[in-house]
């Protein structure tokens, strides 16, 4: 139930906001070779090397759609919430079990992130089915194989997310409350454990000489910060007060479950802002969702305690639904991705595939934003090329991230008829968006047709003074 209920949320709207920047930098990587996905990651984003990979794989069976792209991350939370409903049945009962289930189906950050073509979804999963196979493992310590599939899990979510690695404390407590009665059980953790930090280590030191360029922007954290992330992280408020208000009524005859959950839910979060007031902060919400499975096993613990009664259960699990409904909504408007500086691709790329005309060519700014190229392109047209007037690289001939631009524009013009000019905001005259350098360039030999805005951009024409 849980599995076809957070299936059916997520899938809801699957379509309805358009690609956000991050998304699109998944689809601009994983339509490169393996062997250009392997060689950008030795300059950038190694710690999204095995989504990319495996989106590669997928996009290549399937396509590169919206609905193509988002589709894994759909699996990868309804597989998650499969995962907590199971965990909670073995740690605290069935009724908490599926409680906590479906408590973590109804958040919106479940669907927000559900609905997004990057790793986050896939870590959630990777978390939970970690902690469900250590589960697998403690119940038979004598299983080879079981130890080994907890290794596997665990692999997968250091390669998925390092940061998530950040729940193996919360593994130690289960353990410790288990080797009490078993010592074997600490040389077969440390056993279970050494492969994940071998695969981990590399990744670790390519991702550490990178952060600096990609977390450059991050603010370090203040005490305040770490009480505020939560509503971030649950991607509602009211869903976040009632989520961490049951989590605060649970019980249970067994300790060491409830302290594992604890753990889980509170321990990553103060690891990542501990670490976060050097060189760089990794304090974004983001890399937290992997703790919304414990906060809803801890709330469904909760919620079985206080409800003697399915009826009653029930009726609070609906009132919850139609009180994060406001939430639900929004994450599914058409600038989610991109909030809160919506950018409308698609009407831009509408206006240039109804007005083009052979020969026209394009100028992106890549001054005051990142990806707008990108996101045009995408809504665009796969037949409709135009040549990038001012582009002499691209990111993916170099490896990178981040196209090069031409260091003398002047000389890059070619005397099109056409140019069209595509820039973040709305400014009557767009040419002051884009680099100094190359408005000279433009306005020495174009002159504006016109100009369109669409939310967040403005399409503006620009035709050659001797056609003019």
């Amino acid at each position: 139930m849980p599995f076809a209920l957070a299936a059916g949320l997520t899938g809801y709207g699957l379509t309805d906001s358009l690609l956000g920047r991050d998304e699109l930098v998944t689809w601009d990587m994983v339509n490169r070779s393996t062997g250009q996905i392997l060689a950008t990651l030795h300059n950038v984003d190694a710690v999204h090397g095995t989504y990319y990979l495996l989106m590669h794989a997928w996009v290549g069976l399937f396509g590169d759609s919206v609905v193509s792209m988002r589709l894994p991350s759909l699996f990868a939370v309804a597989g998650a919430a499969s995962a907590v409903a199971l965990i909670g049945n073995r740690l605290f009962g069935s009724r908490a079990g599926i409680a906590a289930g479906v408590l973590f189906s109804l958040l919106p950050a479940v669907s927000r992130y559900g609905q997004e073509a990057r790793s986050y979804a896939w870590v959630m999963l990777a978390v939970t089915l970690a902690t469900l196979l250590l589960l697998r493992a403690l119940d038979n310590p004598r299983s080879p194989w079981r130890w080994g599939a907890y290794t596997l899990a665990l692999a997968g979510v250091g390669l998925l997310h390092l940061i998530a690695l950040s729940i193996v404390p919360a593994h130690l407590f289960l353990l410790g409350a288990r080797a009490r009665r078993d010592r074997a059980l600490w040389w077969k953790t440390a056993a279970a454990l050494l492969p994940v930090a071998a695969c981990a280590a590399p990744l670790v030191l390519l991702g550490r000489s990178q952060v600096q360029r990609q977390l450059y922007w991050v603010p370090e954290p203040d005490v305040w910060a770490l009480v505020s992330i939560w509503q971030d992280v649950f991607a509602s408020a009211l869903g976040a007060g009632a989520l961490i208000a049951l989590a605060v009524l649970a019980r249970s005859h067994r300790k060491a479950p409830l302290l594992t959950c604890a753990a889980w839910a509170l321990l990553p979060c103060l690891l990542v802002w501990l670490s976060s007031h050097g060189d760089v902060s990794y304090f974004r919400n983001v890399y937290l969702l992997f703790t919304l499975p414990a906060w809803a096993l801890l709330a469904g613990t909760g919620l079985a305690a206080i409800c003697g009664s399915w009826k009653a259960a029930t009726a609070l699990l609906v009132a919850l639904a139609v009180l994060t409904l406001p939430d639900q909504n929004r994450m599914r408007q058409p600038f989610e991705h991109d909030a809160p500086v919506p950018l409308d691709y698609a009407a831009a790329a509408d206006v240039i595939r109804t007005y083009h005309q052979p020969g026209d060519a394009v100028v992106y700014d890549r001054e005051n934003t990142w990806k707008l190229d990108g996101g045009v392109q995408y809504y665009l047209p796969r037949d409709l090329k135009m040549r990038d007037v001012f582009l002499t690289s691209t990111p993916r001939s170099i490896n990178q991230l981040y196209a090069l631009e031409c260091p003398a524009p002047a000389l890059c013009l070619r005397g099109e008829r056409r140019i069209w000019l595509l820039t973040q905001g709305n400014d009557p005259d767009p040419l002051t968006a884009i680099a100094q350098g190359e408005a000279d360039a433009l306005r020495a030999q174009y002159t504006t047709s016109w100009s369109r805005a669409v939310t967040g951009m403005t399409v503006t024409l620009l035709v050659h003074k001797d056609t003019a």
